[in-house]
C-alpha cells in the first residue's frame, strides 16, 4: 500500500532577498495537500528506496551505516546538466563507501530537463527531497538519522542544487525546518547562472530556465546560489584548474562572497570537470575527506 505525506507550502519566490517575481515562478504547494508515495523498496546494493512526492523521479536511496544510531546524514546530489540522461546511479558507490564510515546517506534523484523537471520543479524537488528527511525518511528508518547534522553535497548541476537549498534555507522568509544543516560540499559546482550563460555551456542553463537572462531574468535571479548569501552554514567548494565545463571562476566568486571563516576553496590541480564522479578519483578523495571532516567537526 502506497504511503502518504502531507507537503507544505512552498514558493520560489524573490523573498528570498529579491523583489517579487511573475505567478508562474511563485508556483506555491498547499502544505495540506496529500501526496501518495509508494511504499520503501529495496536495491540491489541494499539501499532503502523512499519515495518523497508524486513524480516517478521523486525518490532517493538512503544508505544506512550499521548500528541504530541517529548517524549524521550527508545528502548527495548528482549532476549532468539537470538533464535526463543522469540519474542518482552516478553517485551510488560514493554513497555506499561514505555508509561504510559511518554515516547515513541520502542519495537523491529529482524532476530533470528533458523529462518533467526544468523550471520550477528541478530546483523544488531538491528542496522538497531535502525536507523529507523529517518526514518519509525518517518515517521509513526510525530514529537512525541526526537531523541536527546535516550536509549537503553535489557535483556539478547537483552542486548547484545543493547550494540553492543551502541558500533558500538560510533566507529569513524560510520556513521552519525540523532539520539543521551543517554544511555544504560543493564540487565543480554552477554557482552564478548568469555567468555560466557567457562563460560556458550555456544551453544547460538556458534549458534549465526555459530561456536567457534577457528573457527570463527574475528565474535567472531567484535560481543563481550566488544571489542567496550567506548561507549559515560552512560551505567547501572543490573545483578542478583543467574544468573545462564550469569555470573556476564560478567557485572563486562564490567564496569570495562568503565570510572566509566559514569558507573555502580547494583548487585540485590537473583536475578536469567529471573526475568527481569517479569514486577511485583524486578529486572524490579530496572530497570524501572534506565530508567527512565537516562531519567529525559540526556536531
Amino acid at each position: 500500500m502506497a504511503g502518504v505525506v502531507g507537503r507544505r507550502r512552498f514558493a520560489v519566490t524573490a523573498g528570498l532577498a529579491m523583489a517579487a517575481v511573475s505567478t508562474a515562478a511563485s508556483r506555491a504547494i498547499d502544505a495540506e495537500t496529500p501526496v501518495r508515495v509508494p511504499d520503501p523498496s529495496r536495491t540491489a546494493d541494499g539501499a532503502l528506496r523512499i519515495g518523497y512526492g508524486a513524480s516517478p523521479d521523486n525518490f532517493g536511496d538512503l544508505y544506512l551505516p550499521d548500528g541504530p544510531g541517529p548517524h549524521p546524514v550527508i545528502v548527495l546530489v548528482h549532476g549532468g546538466g539537470w538533464s535526463q540522461n543522469r540519474t542518482l546511479s552516478q553517485f551510488a558507490p560514493h554513497a555506499r563507501a561514505l555508509a561504510e564510515q559511518g554515516v547515513a546517506v541520502w542519495n537523491i534523484e529529482y524532476r530533470r530537463v528533458n523529462g518533467a523537471g526544468g523550471w520550477p520543479s528541478t530546483l523544488t524537488d531538491a528542496d522538497d527531497a531535502v525536507a523529507a528527511l523529517a518526514t518519509v525518511v525518517r518515517q521509513s528508518c526510525g530514529d537512525r538519522l541526526d537531523l541536527r547534522r546535516v550536509h549537503l553535497a553535489g557535483h556539478s548541476a547537483g552542486g548547484h542544487l545543493a547550494a540553492w537549498v543551502a541558500g533558500r534555507r538560510s533566507s529569513p522568509s524560510a520556513t521552519a525546518w525540523p532539520i539543521r544543516l551543517r554544511s555544504a560540499t560543493l564540487m565543480a559546482a554552477v554557482l552564478d547562472l548568469e555567468y555560466a550563460v557567457s562563460h560556458g555551456r550555456d544551453a544547460f542553463v538556458r534549458k534549465l530556465l526555459g530561456g536567457g537572462p534577457d528573457e527570463v531574468p527574475e528565474r535567472y535571479r531567484v535560481a543563481a546560489p550566488i544571489n542567496h548569501l550567506p548561507t549559515g552554514i560552512r560551505v567547501s567548494a572543490l573545483h578542478g584548474d583543467r574544468d573545462r565545463v564550469v569555470d573556476l571562476e564560478q567557485s572563486r566568486r562564490y567564496i569570495a562572497a562568503l565570510d572566509p571563516a566559514d569558507a573555502e576553496l580547494r583548487v585540485l590541480p590537473g583536475i578536469g570537470h567529471g573526475e568527481f564522479t569517479d569514486p577511485a578519483s583524486p578529486a572524490w578523495t579530496a572530497t570524501r575527506h572534506v565530508l567527512l571532516d565537516h562531519v567529525a567537526q559540526l556536531r
